[in-house]
């Protein structure tokens, strides 16, 4: 196990982690953000399965937030206000009418304060932030912690940590761009996902939720027993045609097995596996991304990723019967998500 650090620019510092197994992972402590995953595939062929920018300078501007920490709330939020206690909260429009991952003033833009670590089998960074009450709109000052850690299981590990001095909205997530081929090699309509969920929140024109829950069965969203994402992609199914051509859909987990997510990619044999204590995510199948980014390996265009944005609802701020991102003044945050990666022969 090992950690390194360099200062990069704008005073940021990139943290690489590597264990025994030949995986690393290298990321800022500006907006706690992964540039690089490094994984085996079924040759033992070490390849990056995220999406990154060449340049560690682009990350100034991340309107795709490539590997950022997303918050306070990450995803939309409808007419960027929301009531709570009685109060209404506005927040700032930055999609439209719509409030999106924390406005520009999110966690994604946040240099966050790095504490290294190493145990005998983990090596990691705990990132901290402290955001003053009515940041954004946002009620509450807030205490937050990240952790990532890798261990020699090849596991990523993300732990979100909070506290708040007054109610206030909060959802964490990370919103990597997942391709396991290995350095962009192809775009992820072959990619086999399986999520371990009945039900996906129904979206409107704008990508927010309606307040209906859908029952997959029967249509490109049922990943009960897996698919190809290529199947959303070319989907004439109203709800993937109104996320642009794929998804960009919140799933409710059952929580009933050992893991929410499988995701195989055949050609590398590569195989990754999720499991969380958020109640749900949303996948999204980098539909819109901008097209000519020079990324690491390569230049951006749609497809080239896939999120799996481990995360409660923020419909929960606008209907009844989501899961909440409502965090009060008594309560501590703390969630988990666990990426688990492997090969298959």
């Amino acid at each position: 196990m090992n950690i390194e650090s360099r200062e990069i620019i704008n005073n940021w510092t990139l943290y690489t982690l590597t264990n025994d197994h030949n995986m690393s992972v290298s990321l800022l402590d500006f907006g706690g953000i992964i540039t690089n995953i490094s994984v085996p595939n079924r040759n033992k062929k070490v390849e990056n399965v995220v999406l990154g920018y060449k340049n560690i300078s682009d990350y100034v501007d991340n309107p795709n937030y490539l590997g950022a920490i997303v918050g306070r709330v990450a995803g939309r939020i409808q007419n960027a206000s929301f009531i709570l206690d009685g109060k209404t909260h506005t927040l700032e429009t930055n999609e439209g009418v719509h409030h999106i991952h924390g406005g520009s003033v999110g966690f994604h833009q946040v240099i966050w304060t790095a504490h290294p670590f190493q145990t005998a089998e983990t090596v990691g960074v705990r990132l901290t932030h402290t955001s003053p009450d009515g940041e954004g709109g946002y009620p509450g000052n807030l205490e937050v912690s990240v952790t990532y850690t890798l261990t020699n299981k090849n596991e990523l590990i993300l732990d979100y940590s909070a506290t708040t001095d007054k109610s206030t909205a909060l959802s964490l997530t990370n919103h990597s761009y997942f391709n396991l081929s290995g350095d962009l090699a192809e775009t992820i309509h072959n990619h086999h996902v399986t999520i371990d969920s009945d039900e996906f929140i129904e979206l409107d024109k704008d990508l927010i939720p309606t307040g209906k829950k859908i029952h997959v069965a029967n249509t490109p969203f049922d990943l009960r027993s897996g698919r190809y994402l290529a199947d959303g992609i070319s989907s004439t199914s109203n709800q993937n045609l109104i996320a642009n051509h794929g998804y960009d859909h919140y799933f409710i987990f059952n929580q009933k097995g050992q893991k929410n997510v499988e995701v195989k990619e055949e050609t590398s044999g590569r195989i990754m596996s999720i499991k969380s204590n958020q109640p749900g995510l949303v996948m999204y199948t980098a539909n819109t991304l901008n097209e000519g980014i020079e990324l690491a390996e390569g230049y951006s265009k749609p497809y080239l990723g896939v999120c799996f944005e481990t995360q409660a609802s923020p419909a929960s701020l606008h209907h009844e019967g989501f899961p909440t991102v409502v965090l009060n003044a008594d309560e501590i945050y703390e969630k988990q998500t666990v990426f688990s990666f492997s090969s298959e022969a």
